[in-house]
């Protein structure tokens, strides 16, 4: 898969869309099941993981991932965009850097509507996102994500080191660069200081 700046994947931002907060994604995540004509699951990411876990009050995107894609899912979040006046965006880690194993696995269960499961997707593969893109909001989720123990060092050092072998596919990622960042991160992590 080739490498992907982190915007390309973005929906077009129209004017005058609101910042989305945790009741607007609850009411996103009823009205996607209640819409949806078949099973699926849809993962949170980023901003929409933040405000509904309470470490952010708001965020501008909310992004999703639907693995497996939930019928009419797509024409469910046209609707739901519209009415809920928020960007809505399908960009998760794994477009960015290489899917961590098992990440299924460790994605936490939210709330189930209608025949759809949602759930924050892997905090590690959030995390590893996060700070290889190394904005100061990111590295900033990944301190609150450590503080909530949604994460820990040495497991998320762990999981870089699976995925490090396969960053050549990714010629955007600098892996030495990356590899420091991760360390320092996890070193911060380490001593409390996240």
């Amino acid at each position: 898969m080739p490498q992907t700046p982190w915007n390309a994947l973005k929906c077009h931002k129209l004017a005058g869309h609101d910042t989305s907060n945790a009741d607007k994604v609850q009411e996103l995540m009823r009205l996607l099941g209640r819409e949806a004509r078949g099973g699926g699951q849809i993962y949170l990411v980023g901003g929409a993981s933040a405000v509904v876990v309470g470490w952010r009050d708001t965020t501008i995107d909310v992004d999703l991932k639907l693995d497996p894609e939930p019928p009419g899912v797509f024409e469910a979040i046209a609707r739901a965009k519209d009415a809920l006046n928020m960007n809505l965006e399908l960009a998760s880690p794994d477009d960015f850097i290489p899917a961590l194993p098992d990440w299924r696995a460790r994605s936490v269960f939210v709330a189930r509507h209608g025949l759809v499961d949602f759930r924050h997707y892997d905090f590690y593969a959030q995390a590893l996102a996060k700070i290889e893109r190394g904005h100061a909001q990111d590295l900033s989720d990944v301190e609150a994500m450590s503080r909530l123990k949604l994460i820990e060092p040495d497991r998320l050092m762990r999981l870089f080191a699976a995925i490090e072998s396969d960053l050549v596919r990714y010629p955007a990622i600098d892996p030495p660069q990356f590899r420091h960042r991760v360390e320092r991160v996890v070193g911060a992590m380490g001593s409390g200081k996240s």
